[in-house]
């Protein structure tokens, strides 16, 4: 069989010296310098998945049958912005401030969607609310800081 391992010594073109070096370095630079960016994006569609079901899971979809609607659309919102976030970083990432501003208007929405909500139905939008607004300033800032390098 032939010996086809490559040695130290051996004389085949170096890879520093490959025409397509320097763009594979850039590349694999805007990789990890999105790297911690990229780390909010379970996290945010998560949210998004949980805000989706959420008037399922607290079981308020016959009381408050205009907030079931609202936290769907909301949540599926929330999802793509998450997943927008995964496709293209470098691009999505200035609309990390509208997910803020749709955390904001969860936690105001029960009182401005809904008629009358329950406590429940309460706290769980404060919290999806709250947790969008911190995931949002999260990415905002992590996607500044990256455009920085």
């Amino acid at each position: 069989m032939a010996n086809v391992s490559h040695t130290r010594g051996d004389t085949t073109q170096d890879l520093g010296s490959h025409p397509d070096a320097p763009e594979m370095r850039a590349r694999y630079d805007r990789v990890l310098g999105g790297r911690d960016v990229m780390l909010m994006d379970g996290p945010v569609f998560l949210l998004g998945l949980y805000c989706a079901v959420s008037p399922w899971i607290l079981h308020f979809t016959s009381s408050q049958p205009s907030l079931v609607a609202h936290n769907l659309v909301l949540g599926i919102a929330i999802a793509v912005l998450a997943l927008g976030f995964t496709r293209a970083p470098e691009r999505m990432y200035g609309l990390s401030w509208a997910m803020c501003g749709i955390g904001i208007w969860m936690i105001i929405s029960p009182w401005v969607v809904g008629s009358s909500p329950d406590n429940g139905v309460v706290w769980n939008n404060i919290i999806i609310g709250a947790l969008a607004v911190i995931l949002g300033t999260a990415c905002a800032g992590a996607a500044a800081k990256a455009s920085k390098h």
